[in-house]
């Protein structure tokens, strides 16, 4: 979870959910058994996964709040030209 260099598609959310939800089960075990040691990694790991999660929201929701910018397709061009050269 912690390499700076990792590339994370979207469609992968549904997954770091699921792996963000076992490491707060995790932590909740290690804390109910006194596993002190292991509470430290785990929230490292934990908030990783929270960081990697934010990231992705971040960027679908760029994509979602895309701005057309009106450029007109091929069709669109050639419908221009045919109706500016008619007679």
């Amino acid at each position: 979870m912690g390499c700076s260099v990792l590339i994370v598609h979207a469609t992968e959310r549904p997954r770091l959910v699921e792996i963000r939800d076992d490491l707060l089960a995790r932590i909740l075990e290690a804390e109910r058994e006194g596993w002190l040691g292991e509470i430290e990694g785990l929230q490292s790991s934990l908030t990783h996964a929270d960081e990697t999660i934010a990231q992705l929201d971040a960027q679908i929701a760029r994509k979602q709040g895309a701005v057309n910018l009106g450029v007109p397709t091929s069709r669109e061009i050639v419908a221009r030209t045919a109706t500016a050269a008619a007679p």
